[in-house]
């Protein structure tokens, strides 16, 4: 977040007003977030803890939901390969950024048609 940060700072400098999506705009859409793991998942929908031997392949998938203030749902994941390396908090942070990122594109198809309305709407 910290390039977008940078980029954001970048576009006030130069004074680039017209139109746009900002990350403050994006995180104001976002009204709850939910993490839980495969594991989590499986055991929410079967009450079961799944194992595949000494190494839990489910409990290395980290989810995202993030529920929007209208209601919609995006989600984001991160997978560890190595289950060493895995940390629940950087699953997290991955898998937040992967859902967020959605919105960047849906806001901006929503800005993009509201542009584009009303430049049709000039014409008429």
């Amino acid at each position: 977040m910290s390039n977008e940060k940078q980029v954001e700072q970048e576009i006030q400098a130069k004074g680039l007003n017209a139109p746009r999506l900002t990350p403050n705009h994006i995180d104001s859409k976002i009204k709850v977030t939910h993490f839980f793991t495969g594991n989590d998942g499986i055991r929410g929908s079967t009450g079961d803890r799944v194992s595949y031997g000494k190494e839990y392949p489910l409990s290395l998938l980290t989810f995202c939901v993030l529920v929007l203030e209208n209601g919609f749902t995006v989600t984001g994941e991160s997978a560890c390969a190595s289950p060493e390396n895995f940390d629940p908090e950087i699953g997290k942070k991955i898998a937040y950024e992967n859902a967020r990122n959605k919105i960047w594109m849906l806001e901006g198809y929503l800005l993009k048609e509201k542009l584009y309305q009303a430049e049709l709407d000039k014409q008429f």
